[in-house]
């Protein structure tokens, strides 16, 4: 079963794994992600904001999966989204995959972050002692998710 949950709470990476881990008896591999609001050269972020489109967020997640289950035997896959204001170190994403064996976690894992991070209706804005500036897409990251097409 997959989870999708976009919220402005905090999540629990244990948590998530063992809820995962205990879903099935075949499961050979977890490999999770955890991405963090970190600071920038020359830029001292103070906080970061982060939005969404409500429902076509969560669709667009939810085709990211299905797209990965149809090139990797996937169990399961967890996506917690936060949104809100968020501070320096705090967690913003997890994705956890889940298979029988170590190359379709791992190779999963890494497609749905790629496809998450440049196809999923979020928006980041960035706060520093002087100013807040909306983020826009760094061009490494759709580099990244050329790779799989």
């Amino acid at each position: 079963m997959d989870k999708i949950i976009i919220q402005q709470q905090d999540f629990d990476l244990s948590t998530e794994v063992a809820l995962i881990k205990n879903t099935h008896s075949n499961i050979g591999a977890i490999v999770s992600f955890v991405g963090f609001v970190r600071e920038l050269k020359n830029n001292q972020i103070q906080k970061m904001t982060l939005e969404y489109y409500p429902g076509m967020t969560e669709k667009t997640l939810k085709f990211i999966v299905n797209k990965a289950n149809k090139l990797w035997h996937i169990s399961n896959t967890t996506i917690i989204h936060r949104v809100g204001d968020l501070n320096i170190k705090d967690q913003i994403v997890l994705v956890i995959t889940s298979s029988k064996h170590r190359k379709s976690a791992f190779e999963s894992c890494e497609f749905i972050m790629d496809f998450l991070k440049t196809q999923a209706p979020f928006w980041k804005k960035e706060h520093t002692k002087n100013k807040s500036t909306w983020v826009e897409a760094k061009s490494s990251d759709k580099n990244q998710k050329k790779r799989w097409e």
